[in-house]
């Protein structure tokens, strides 16, 4: 049995992820599809539009066949981060034979040569990167220069590195591959070149439009979901549907602005310090644009410069509500992973987790009361910030009872 990984946010999940599910199975001639899928909150620093086990059902109904959630601790960091958990996690499972990922390139030769000087870090690309953050530019766009003027001077093979390091799903590609290396994993890595719209479109204006521009749509106006109707897959549609009658709105990080406000009130700047991204000014900065911005989006933009774009603020106001500092992450990281969590499983699923359970003696958890049962301090302090992220998400919208332990009462989706 072939067995394909695929890393993915489905927020929402959209005829793009259909396309690439599928294409994934036919490369690879795989019969089984596996996805690693972020739960409340997403790596862009912001809260699903949807609860996590709708976004398990819509994968599911669309043709996964086993989804596990990537923990909020890694779900909500960089790209780097971000595709470390993941990777891991799959790596953990013992048999995945091949990890599929969209890119902007469509070439693994190119993102993989990249992912190799960033991984060995030779001298000279390393000073160039010091040079350029001293110059106060962001990591990403030092990393970004630094990369070129190696590939300049040692005249690595001719890449645009300008296009491939500014295209999301590429730098993203990038940190998979580096993960594969730094985890010596035999997972194959395979990508499927993204078609359809422009990630940045907000408009609805191909039939693969862009998980952005759907979101806005349903953001602007929740009860013109019938607008997105030809721009997603049927059951997206029911299901999005379902949860809008359920809940009376969908998610953002808008739903947000008196507790994040609250939060930077009684919290002083030495609190700050410990949380994921904080570097040293910067949390006075984000106090002191609290008290001057009341509207999120002008303080976010307020505290923006260069060298902190905008992800990496959200993701420091996620963090900051969520309670999770810089000493957790160092804390669970060398003993990650530490359990498996099961948000939805068709049939086929269900044969892929007695396989796991043969080949890997990772805990399974498809009730989530029965981490209790497994008595490991890693998983526990891992999946509280799961919990307390669901319980975050659910503060966010107009839902019905229960407002808290959502995890307790919701059961992972079966589809027989």
């Amino acid at each position: 049995m072939k067995v394909v990984g695929i890393v993915a946010e489905y927020n929402p999940f959209h005829f793009g992820h259909k396309y690439h599910l599928e294409m994934s199975k036919k490369i690879t001639d795989s019969e089984y599809a596996i996805a690693v899928m972020s739960g409340s909150f997403v790596q862009r620093g912001e809260p699903s539009l949807v609860d996590k086990w709708t976004k398990a059902k819509m994968a599911i109904d669309n043709g996964v066949d086993l989804v596990i959630e990537l923990p909020f601790i890694f779900a909500t960091q960089s790209a780097e981060l971000f595709a470390y958990g993941s990777v891991a996690l799959l790596n953990s499972l013992n048999i995945v034979d091949y990890i599929s990922f969209g890119s902007e390139e469509g070439k693994l030769d190119i993102l993989s040569e990249i992912a190799h000087v960033l991984i060995e870090e030779p001298p000279y690309y390393r000073e160039s990167l010091k040079t350029y953050l001293k110059k106060g530019d962001s990591f990403s766009v030092s990393r970004q220069k630094a990369l070129k003027d190696y590939c300049e001077k040692y005249k690595v093979k001719d890449i645009n590195l300008d296009a491939v390091l500014n295209s999301p799903n590429n730098i993203l590609a990038i940190e998979y591959l580096k993960a594969l290396i730094r985890l010596n994993s035999s997972i194959t890595p395979v990508t499927i070149k993204r078609i359809g719209s422009h990630f940045k479109e907000t408009n609805l204006s191909n039939k693969i439009s862009s998980a952005t521009a759907i979101r806005k749509k349903l953001l602007e106006d929740a009860e013109s979901i019938d607008e997105i109707k030809d721009y997603v897959p049927h059951n997206t549609y029911v299901h999005l549907f379902k949860y809008l009658n359920s809940n009376n709105g969908f998610n953002s990080l808008h739903n947000y602005n008196q507790i994040i406000h609250y939060l930077l009130r009684i919290n002083c700047s030495k609190d700050l310090k410990d949380i994921i991204d904080i570097e040293p000014g910067l949390e006075n900065r984000i106090i002191d644009m609290s008290s001057k911005e009341r509207d999120l989006d002008s303080f976010i933009q307020s505290i923006v410069t260069k060298r902190y774009p905008r992800s990496r603020i959200q993701r420091i106001l996620i963090h900051l509500m969520a309670g999770l500092k810089k000493s957790d992450l160092v804390d669970i990281l060398p003993n990650y992973p530490s359990y498996i969590r099961v948000l939805g499983a068709n049939e086929k699923g269900f044969k892929l987790l007695r396989k796991i359970k043969e080949k890997s003696d990772i805990p399974i958890i498809t009730k989530f009361a029965d981490y209790k049962n497994f008595d490991s301090y890693y998983l526990e302090k891992t999946i509280s910030y799961d919990k307390k992220a669901t319980d975050l998400f659910y503060l966010g919208i107009n839902s019905t009872p229960p407002f808290k332990d959502r995890d307790f009462y919701t059961t992972c989706y079966i589809k027989k």
